[in-house]
């Protein structure tokens, strides 16, 4: 119909023809690819959708166009995104695999988009996906460390935080984008701490310092000397007391979403709030009816679809015991690295969500402001945990947000 720049739309009389086009394309693209520098390559994202349209002398409007540049918009490089429409009227019909991305807002569309990416594509193959490896390592008071390794390139090393499991967030809704999308361009290592995940959970001591104990013990096992620590959430902390502990080891931090100051220290309404959960973690926590824990769900991710909150809820379950949880969150919300911010000498990038219902955005702010030179940037949003259908995920392009500031 036309072009639009750097794009096209384009009309088909069948759907089937528009993914065949689309797979065409995208396998004509690596071939052409292949022997060009990655700074000089034209890569193309696909959206089909199927749907009534308007036809305006040699234009064509509406929602049926409309989710079709909205599909584009979401897609990654080289891939493919079709809605649930176009996925019903090729179901079977054509010799490809497809993956369910669920239910997904699109700016400026009023209902959700059911979404399904098309495998196999634009190099997006299994073989060329990335994969994870789990191994484990023992720390000097005996507690055993599941830690991953995954992708290839630059290393980068994500401290853990509350709620990992090495296996389930690789797949989870919640933090695969993240994962993959980071090791699509680094070599990730990553870890479940004490207490948590596929590590030990019954475990004498919990606590910063044997945290920061863990870090040290999955690093060595690793065999990384020098790299980049990404330190979410509670992990925040936790890397800022390894970084200012082993600043010869450290290159640069990345934080996000943390805290240098716990709950608990935040003044007498916070104190009560936070203590009013921890009875609930330890009354319901690992009960199968997920009532209770999804008021925590309703904190992290208030932005989140059903599938995603249904997600998160099992995922706290298969994390930690309700005991676990609840030991976690009285030594957590008890934090306070407030004196060692002045310590961190490496270049330093804090991240917010300016919405975030767990830790506010002023904590965030306060942390980069303790740290001197530290860059801070806010993302939009609500969720503490950002989800792959928001803005900061997409813009900048997933994983490349830690490469830029690199």
């Amino acid at each position: 119909m036309k072009t639009t720049g750097d794009g096209m739309l384009v009309e088909f009389a069948s759907v089937i023809d528009a993914v065949c086009c689309a797979v065409e394309v995208q396998h004509g693209m690596v071939k052409r690819n292949a022997k060009v520098p990655q700074e000089k390559r034209i890569e193309f994202r696909v959206g089909i959708n199927l749907g009534d349209i308007i036809i305006d002398g040699k234009d064509i409007f509406g929602d049926g166009v409309n989710v079709a540049a909205r599909l584009e918009s979401i897609a990654e490089p080289g891939e493919i995104f079709v809605s649930r429409q176009v996925y019903d009227q090729i179901e079977g019909k054509l010799a490809l695999r497809f993956r369910k991305l669920g239910l997904r807002y699109l700016k400026n569309i009023v209902k959700q988009v059911e979404v399904f990416a098309v495998d196999g594509v634009g190099g997006s193959d299994d073989a060329q996906q990335p994969t994870q490896e789990i191994k484990y390592c023992r720390t000097v008071d005996g507690v055993r460390l599941a830690y991953a390794i995954s992708g290839s390139g630059p290393i980068l090393v994500k401290t853990a935080n509350w709620l990992n499991h090495l296996e389930y967030d690789w797949e989870s809704l919640v933090w695969g984008h993240v994962f993959r999308g980071l090791s699509r361009e680094h070599k990730l290592i990553r870890y479940d701490a004490r207490g948590n995940g596929m590590s030990d959970w019954d475990v004498d001591e919990l606590s910063l310092d044997a945290w920061v104990k863990d870090l040290e013990t999955v690093v060595n096992a690793a065999g990384v000397e020098r790299f980049p620590l990404l330190g979410i959430s509670q992990g925040a902390a936790i890397s800022v007391a390894y970084a200012v502990r082993h600043p010869e080891r450290v290159s640069h931090l990345v934080l996000y979403g943390g805290f240098a100051v716990g709950i608990k220290k935040r003044g007498p309404a916070a104190r009560e709030r936070v203590n009013a959960l921890i009875t609930l973690a330890r009354v319901g926590w690992g009960a199968h009816h997920p009532s209770f824990r999804q008021i925590f769900t309703g904190l992290f991710i208030p932005g989140a679809t059903h599938e995603q909150q249904d997600r998160f809820n099992e995922m706290q379950r298969r994390t930690a015991s309700a005991e676990g949880a609840a030991r976690n969150m009285v030594v957590v919300t008890d934090f306070d690295i407030t004196d060692l911010l002045d310590e961190v000498n490496m270049p330093t990038l804090v991240i917010h969500v300016r919405g975030d219902l767990i830790v506010p955005f002023e904590v965030g702010r306060e942390l980069a402001a303790g740290i001197r030179g530290a860059r801070f940037v806010a993302f939009e949003g609500q969720n503490h945990l950002f989800l792959e259908h928001e803005p900061a995920f997409l813009k900048p392009p997933q994983g490349r947000w830690f490469q830029r500031f690199g």
